[in-house]
This record gives structure tokens, C-alpha cells and sequence, in this order.
């Protein structure tokens, strides 16, 4: 009787993410986003011809970990830095990472007018509803009532407004095609998400519009709790300000099980 067995690689490292140790705090959902879209370019072919934009501030050391070509954008520019080098290469694939200071803030108006125009781009958005990268102060997706560096009392919004749920904003625009939230807490949610990245891909290949996929991510360390709290917090109180589920899809396609 023959002993030998035959092994099949079932699980590896992604070629699109580097092996760099990581800077990320114990708990963060960035390592988890990283390594979710480094899967969906090899799964789908694109890592030789991607284009990634990363913005300084929010993501300033993502080019660390992909491993593919980067561009890297002045804070709030990077839907106007990819929208340039999709137009003039438009045979790329152009995603933008970025965080919710950077999307919903500072960047603002390069994302309505990049979703309005329709860009055949793919945005992957972080909302931890902090400043996680510069200090823990408030950001325009903090939650009423939640502390940050700038709103020590907690947000208050007769004096600092309401959360912006910049997703259902850009929901409103013709040139938008996809736009789905995810959460980064669970195996169940790690794994829709990864779907949502995918799905925002394709409606780039097949030059559909814009597209984004919003993760809402733990940030432990400036929420001043631990990682286990800091999920818990995502799926008790800060779904409640961002459900999660698709927010727009007029793609056609049909999700197979």
C-alpha cells in the first residue's frame, strides 16, 4: 500500500502584502483590511497591474505592507490623485485606502465630486470613528456622546454636529454603483466583507462607476479600551450610528451563495 500523500496549499500569505512586520496596535482592524484586499487582487489577477493610493495621515504607511505600485497622496487628495492616474491609464486598476478623516473630512469634496463623476475607481474606507492615527481626536464619524482628544466631554452635536454618514451621502449620486458596510469584529463579517471588496472590483473591471466599501474597524487604543471591548463596541453601539448591510447596488450582478 502506497504511504505517500499528497498536500494542497489551502491557505498563504498573500503576493499582494509584503512581510513587514506590523506598526498596527494590537485589536486594530487595519491588518485585517490589508490583508483582505491583498487576497482579492491575487484571487483575481490584478496585482500586476494595480494602483494603489494611499493619503498621508489616515493610511500613511499602507505602501509598508502592499505589494503592489502606490502613489501617495496629500491628505484628503487621494480620490483626485486616482482619478488622474486612472484617466491617463485607464487600462489600471486604481483603489484608494483611506480613513475617515481623510474621506470624510479633509477630502470631502475630491470624494462627492470623484463618486458624482462616476470614477472607475475602487475605494476601500476605514471608519474607526477617531483620528486613530494622529492622536485620537475627534473625527467627522465620531458618535454622539464619544470622547476624543478634541471632545473630551464627548461629542455633542449642538456644538460639533451630527456623525456624517458619508456613505448614504454619496448613496444619493447617479455615478455611484456599489457601496456596502462591513465590519471587521467577526468571522462572519470579515467574510462579507471580503465579498463587498470583491464585488467593488469587478464594477471597476467592467466599467460600471464608482464604488466603495466602508469597514467599520476597532481602534483599542484611542478608544481607550481593549480589544475585546473595542469589537464589542462596534457591534453594540457604533452599528447603531452605521448599519451594516449594502447601501447602494445597481450592478446587475447576482450574489452567489
Amino acid at each position: 500500500m502506497s504511504t505517500d500523500i499528497e498536500y494542497k496549499k489551502i491557505f498563504g500569505w498573500p503576493e499582494s502584502l509584503k512581510h513587514n512586520p506590523t506598526h498596527y496596535c494590537p485589536g486594530c482592524g487595519h491588518s485585517i483590511a490589508h490583508r483582505l484586499v491583498a487576497e482579492c487582487l491575487d484571487e483575481m489577477g490584478l496585482r500586476e497591474k494595480t494602483i494603489g493610493v494611499p493619503p498621508v495621515g489616515c493610511s500613511v504607511l499602507a505602501y509598508n505592507y502592499f505589494n503592489f505600485d502606490m502613489v501617495e497622496a496629500p491628505h484628503g487628495r487621494a480620490l483626485a490623485v486616482a482619478t488622474g492616474i486612472k484617466r491617463v491609464q485607464p487600462d489600471k486598476f486604481v483603489l484608494t485606502y483611506q480613513g475617515d478623516g481623510d474621506l470624510a473630512a479633509i477630502g470631502t469634496a475630491e470624494t462627492i465630486h470623484a463618486a458624482n463623476r462616476g470614477e472607475r475607481i475602487s475605494a476601500i474606507f476605514i471608519n474607526n470613528a477617531i483620528y486613530g492615527m494622529t492622536g485620537g481626536q475627534m473625527a467627522p464619524t465620531t458618535l454622539l456622546g464619544q470622547n476624543a482628544t478634541t471632545a473630551p466631554g464627548g461629542r455633542d452635536a449642538r456644538l460639533h454636529g451630527q456623525p456624517i454618514d458619508i456613505s448614504r451621502m454619496l448613496a444619493v449620486s447617479n455615478g455611484v454603483v456599489f457601496i456596502e458596510r462591513c465590519a471587521l469584529t467577526s468571522v462572519k463579517q470579515i467574510r462579507k466583507a471580503k465579498k463587498a471588496i470583491k464585488k467593488s472590483f469587478q464594477c471597476q473591471l467592467d466599467d460600471l462607476g464608482f464604488s466603495l466599501v466602508e469597514l467599520l474597524s476597532p481602534c483599542p487604543t484611542n478608544w481607550k479600551v481593549s480589544p475585546k471591548d473595542s469589537w464589542n463596541w462596534v457591534n453594540e453601539e457604533m452599528v447603531k450610528t452605521y448599519p451594516l448591510g449594502v447601501i447602494k447596488d445597481t450592478t446587475g450582478y447576482e450574489d452567489k451563495k
